[in-house]
């Protein structure tokens, strides 16, 4: 169930990008150094269904696999710590980013979660880097559909009134310190 009103979670920050810039290894750092994080959602959804063996994969149900998506991503905006900075592995506009990527139907209540339920203005986006590129067994895109998923990730975000901080390419340390010099400040 979504609020009716808009809920602002000002401690907590998104990480987004396309598909493999580095965002979740990042994340690892954060954790590492103490901050909470929330992992990305579609993964964990591929992971459990290809473990049951259902259908809510993106290559054999896209809508089934959006729909769970949509409701696990709003779902985690209220599951953050009650304090202190966390990080989330994506956030509600990375679904409508997704939704659009896809062809696929809009659905209202996504819009309006996206709209009342809000992160810290400041985003933090990972541009695509074709060295460190990979595909998984969860992660099937090339690397022509991570740039266009960055690009249209920031339609999005702007189109909601975030606050996008590319965060640079660079070892691993050097982006954490860049993301923690950056929420200092907010």
């Amino acid at each position: 169930m979504i609020a009716t009103t808009p809920c602002c979670k000002a401690q907590c920050f998104v990480l987004t990008g396309g598909p493999g810039a580095g965002k979740t290894t990042v994340l690892a750092a954060l954790e590492k150094t103490g901050y909470a994080v929330m992992p990305e959602v579609a993964r964990e959804i591929i992971r459990e269904q290809v473990a049951a063996g259902g259908d809510g994969v993106p290559w054999r149900n896209m809508p089934l696999y959006t729909q769970l998506m949509q409701v696990r991503t709003i779902a985690a905006f209220y599951d953050a710590p009650p304090a202190g900075a966390c990080f989330y592995d994506r956030g509600i506009p990375d679904v409508i980013c997704h939704t659009r990527l896809n062809q696929l139907p809009e659905d209202a209540m996504l819009h309006t979660a996206a709209g009342l339920l809000r992160y810290n203005r400041r985003v933090f986006l990972f541009p695509p880097w074709e060295a460190i590129y990979h595909t998984d067994t969860e992660r099937k895109q090339t690397f022509a559909e991570a740039v266009r998923t960055y690009e249209v990730l920031r339609q999005v975000y702007q189109a909601y009134d975030y606050e996008l901080v590319e965060v640079p390419k660079g070892a691993v340390e050097e982006r954490v310190a860049f993301v923690i010099s950056r929420i200092s400040s907010c």
